[in-house]
């Protein structure tokens, strides 16, 4: 059978390959194993702190409910469904969404409704023949490297179990009532309300409605539709939309917002002649931002952006966090704000875990994702968006114009990320060839620090960067690149890729 093993953030696998049914069941039921046992351990600690948690009890289960939400993927709510048969045969009270949901609307409404966590299907940004279990537990982040190792280790107890059992049955509850939905212990929700109230404490929606941007969406087919045209129409918007209808193929591409993905919605904001072009990946949990001028807003400079509205316009208090492969413009930003900044390893479960343990203005991550203080610690690709229509409202100037007075401040910087095709063999030999033999100059410049603490980055003179990190699920090495021009950036790309040798065994793939 598949190894069953999560990455940065949760398990992916390609559908009625390795993700079937019988393993959507076979994780569900690790992870209600997993919550009975947290359960007994939190009811131990508050007899003894003689605490009362007003979360449990309060349904007709004996245990408190997990949310249940999927995208808009091939089968997803069937999958959904069938994770529900198995929290319902243990006794677990369900939250199931009516409709396919982003996300984070999936983990604030564990928030909403006191729930002891969620169960999200959706395989994110990833192409259309994948699909994945997302675990999100009680404070609505994603699910720590110890909470997914301890799923794992029960995945494995369960395997166990049923080789052992004579005559050979599973010890994976399953209630075959037909219709799932209509079980007493099953709720269908739609927490779009509650999350709209949310995301107007956090924004300023008056100044939205006075500037009445004009903002085209593009969902890429997947969960955010209809959310998005709600939110931003909420705000004032006017809305236009794209791909904005339900397609498991996400029109024969995957769904990320990415330069070469959003090429449509530039061309729909020239057209239109919109103030912006916003789009969400395939679970609404990444962003994607083009300017009124149709340039694409990599994300790098999105969080730049960010954190100066946040620190100066908005004036909140408290750190920016940041993973390792993140720009570090965010340094400069913190600096001149008299704000710490937090380095992570790369994966948003460390930024919110981050979040979850100190007062944070801003985390953010290269990949797109971000959060912001008071919402939860779970990217959002739509407060993202709202955020930058926001930053439109209060400043009056195309994106472009403002990151120029970014630059003009701290600063020119220009990232990169590169992927090249790598087995697992190579991958371990070239690690350990350059933390060995790590090289006193790249080009004229001079390498001043070596860190290994997530893949291998070297610290450069003038302030450029480069970082090497495999791909914990693919054959992949990535190379994250930080440069001060153009110029020492395709030194620094040259460098990092003859160093693979490319001729001989690696592809570049993006």
């Amino acid at each position: 059978m598949t190894q069953i093993k999560f990455g940065t953030d949760g398990w992916r696998g390609i559908i009625a390959d390795d993700f079937t049914f019988e393993n959507v069941r076979l994780v569900t039921q690790a992870i209600c194993d997993y919550l009975k046992t947290k359960r007994t351990k939190d009811k131990g600690r508050r007899a003894q702190t003689k605490e009362i948690s007003p979360s449990f009890d309060l349904r007709p289960s004996t245990f408190p409910g997990v949310v249940v939400g999927y995208d808009t993927r091939f089968l997803s709510q069937e999958f959904a469904k069938a994770c529900t048969e198995v929290l319902v045969a243990n006794d677990i009270s369900v939250y199931f969404h009516e409709e396919p949901r982003p996300t984070p609307m999936v983990a604030f409404a564990i928030k909403a409704y006191q729930a002891a966590g969620a169960i999200m299907f959706t395989a994110s940004h990833n192409p259309a023949q994948y699909n994945g279990i997302k675990f999100i537990p009680d404070y609505a982040g994603p699910a720590t490297t110890k909470i997914t190792s301890q799923i794992e280790g029960n995945i494995k107890k369960i395997k166990t179990a049923n080789a052992k059992r004579r005559p050979r049955t599973s010890s994976v509850s399953q209630d075959k009532t037909e219709n799932i939905l209509k079980s007493p212990l099953v709720e269908l929700i739609d927490p779009s309300e509650q999350y709209l109230d949310h995301l107007k404490s956090l924004l300023n929606f008056d100044i939205l409605q006075r500037q009445k941007l004009k903002v085209i969406l593009d969902p890429l087919y997947g969960a955010g539709q209809g959310v998005m045209d709600a939110l931003f129409q909420a705000a004032g918007c006017q809305t236009e939309s794209i791909h904005a209808n339900k397609d498991a193929l996400f029109g024969s591409m995957s769904p990320d917002p990415s330069y070469e993905n959003l090429k449509q919605l530039a061309q729909e904001v020239l057209k239109k002649k919109a103030d912006l072009g916003l789009a969400l990946d395939g679970d609404g949990d990444r962003f994607g931002v083009v300017d009124s001028n149709g340039s694409y807003v990599f994300p790098n400079q999105v969080l730049a952006l960010a954190a100066v509205h946040l620190l100066k316009t908005k004036r909140l208090k408290g750190a920016i966090v940041r993973s390792v492969a993140t720009t570090h413009l965010l340094d400069k930003i913190a600096s001149e704000y008299g704000v710490d900044l937090i380095e992570t390893p790369v994966g948003f479960k460390h930024v919110g875990e981050m979040m979850r343990k100190k007062t944070v203005v801003l985390g953010g991550e290269e990949s797109a994702g971000l959060s912001i203080l008071g919402h939860i610690p779970e990217k959002d690709g739509i407060l993202a968006d709202l955020l930058l229509a926001e930053m439109s409202a209060y400043e009056k100037k195309p994106l472009s114009l403002l990151l120029e007075e970014i630059y003009k401040q701290y600063g020119y910087h220009v990232t990169s990320r590169m992927d090249v095709n790598c087995s697992d063999p190579k991958k371990t030999q070239f690690f350990e060839s350059l933390k060995n033999n790590p090289p006193a100059f790249v080009g004229d410049l001079r390498v001043e620090k070596l860190d290994d603490k997530d893949g291998i980055k070297l610290y450069l003179s003038h302030q450029n960067w480069v970082l090497f990190r495999a791909s914990g699920t693919e054959p992949l090495v990535r190379i994250y690149v930080e440069a001060s021009s153009k110029e020492y950036l395709q030194e620094l790309k040259n460098y990092s890729l003859k160093l693979f040798k490319l001729e001989d065994q690696f592809e570049v793939v993006r």
